[in-house]
């Protein structure tokens, strides 16, 4: 697949290695020479300049790429930079530093496909040290596989049924579950999946799709399954 991502800092250096190292096809957009220099000799495509320009970003194939990550410490050039994105309908990732607030993402959840923050995963990491856990362990398994939220529509064929019974493919499955603007947790034995609902699923990179599908009811195999 091929990606493109708006920033070469510390986020967005290990998302664009941590691709390369799965053999997809990697873009660079950054405004510091230095950063662009350093992404160069990475051995990835680089394009220096604002990632909020749209005609850098088309410059730079944006009408070509399966998905695009501003990962900037900018919020407002990843939300232009993802607008853009949007324009040319490809799959849009945005970076926020400022700690979760609801407003925050109720500002810019709409207008994006993904929002990550990166502060909160790493203070659960560091939650997870300092209460005895191998914090090292854990980003190995997580390594290779991918974490995301899937929305459930009115007609999938996952509504009425209990969380803990969807199937998924095999290396995937459902970690948390949230009504509409509520935050996810972890689903009990007896939560039904609505229409409007959030699943969270982990899965591997290869499967993400295929979850997609199966949770909107186009898989085109018909081999969706979920326990009533």
């Amino acid at each position: 697949m091929r990606f493109l991502i708006v920033g070469y800092g510390r986020v967005g250096s290990r998302t664009a290695q941590t691709l390369a190292s799965e053999g997809h096809e990697v873009t660079i957009v950054e405004q510091d020479a230095e950063k662009v220099t350093r992404a160069s000799d990475d051995g990835f495509r680089a394009h220096e300049g604002d990632g909020g320009d749209e005609r850098l970003l088309e410059h730079a194939g944006l009408g070509d790429m399966d998905a695009m990550a501003a990962l900037t410490g900018n919020l407002n050039v990843n939300f232009a930079a993802c607008m853009a994105g949007k324009a040319h309908d490809v799959r849009t990732v945005m970076r926020i530093d400022e700690d979760y607030r609801e407003e925050i993402y109720q500002k810019y959840a709409a207008d994006v496909d993904e929002i990550v923050y990166p502060e909160r995963l790493g203070a659960a990491g560091a939650k997870t040290a300092l209460l005895g856990g191998d914090l090292n362990v854990l980003a190995d398994l997580t390594e290779t596989l991918t974490a995301a939220t899937v929305d459930v529509p009115a007609d999938s064929p996952f509504v009425g049924s209990r969380v803990v019974e969807v199937e998924l493919p095999e290396g995937s499955r459902v970690y948390a579950h949230g009504r509409v603007n509520e935050p996810l947790n972890i689903p009990l034995p007896q939560t039904t999946i609505e229409a409007g609902d959030r699943l969270a699923v982990i899965s591997e990179g290869a499967s993400l799709d295929a979850v997609r599908s199966m949770v909107r009811g186009d898989d085109p195999d018909g081999d969706a399954e979920a326990s009533v």
